[in-house]
């Protein structure tokens, strides 16, 4: 197997990191420094990056959980707060976020130790939308809604135009969904905030075309492979 592809099927970093790390002198196989990309990883072998040793590719595993409110989305926490590999506990293999959810915010988080897949799913250029049901204090007017499907600056930033619909009126608060393609740190929240509607509740109901559906908080699944597929963006064939 080259050595890019042993990188990322062993979860560490994507192809692409896989390379530059490479190029950067931060492999070594067998305890030799590798110049050569191409490599191809034989039984027996050695590899290490930055000096920890990176164990044979296990079998891929992909995962959707649907995060409470009160984990923070991380592998530990220096802090001792629960993290989301506290609900994994019974999946088979090693398995790391894709992307983050902040710890107040709820809803669909994907875990797998597919680095490629990762990779995928979370870069913004692949422009994959994250949407987001999201109740905000104050009534959100055609102005407001305009803006946020414009594009609003959240603090030296200006958004790209958002899908945003109001799914229900309420006295002091408004319920929206939101989708977004970027992924900015607390992007959500801010976006809410420049238009003087603060987010009071926020979860993450899809990515993509998989939507997380009826599954029970704190609960997870694995995904099928036409949703993996989907979110690979490779066509279905019949």
């Amino acid at each position: 197997m080259r050595i890019n592809k042993y990188i990322a099927a062993s979860g560490i970093a994507s192809r692409r990191k896989a390379d530059e790390l490479i190029k950067n002198g931060n492999v070594r196989v067998n305890g030799t420094a590798l110049t050569e990309p191409g490599y191809e990883v034989a039984d027996g072998d050695v590899v290490e990056v930055n000096g920890t040793p990176v164990l044979p590719p296990e079998n891929k595993v992909y995962i959707l959980l649907n995060k409470p409110v009160g984990y923070v989305t991380t592998v530990k926490d220096e802090g001792g707060r629960p993290t989301v590999m506290d609900l994994v506990t019974e999946v088979e293999g090693r398995v790391f976020p894709v992307g983050r959810l902040d710890v107040n915010t709820s809803g669909m988080l994907i875990m797998t130790n597919d680095g490629d897949f990762a990779y995928r799913v979370a870069h913004p250029k692949h422009k994959l939308g994250k949407t987001y049901r999201v109740r905000v204090a104050g009534i959100v007017t055609r102005g407001k809604l305009d803006r946020l499907r414009k594009g609003v600056d959240i603090g030296g930033f200006v958004t790209s135009p958002a899908e945003v619909e109001i799914v229900k009126e309420l006295p002091k608060e408004t319920v929206l969904e939101i989708t977004i393609h970027e992924g900015k740190n607390r992007q959500v929240r801010k976006m809410c905030k420049a238009i003087d509607c603060p987010v009071r509740e926020l979860e993450r109901i899809a990515i993509g075309p998989v939507k997380i559906g009826r599954l029970a908080t704190g609960g997870y699944r694995k995904l099928t492979r036409q949703e993996i597929d989907a979110l690979m963006g490779k066509k279905q064939t019949r």
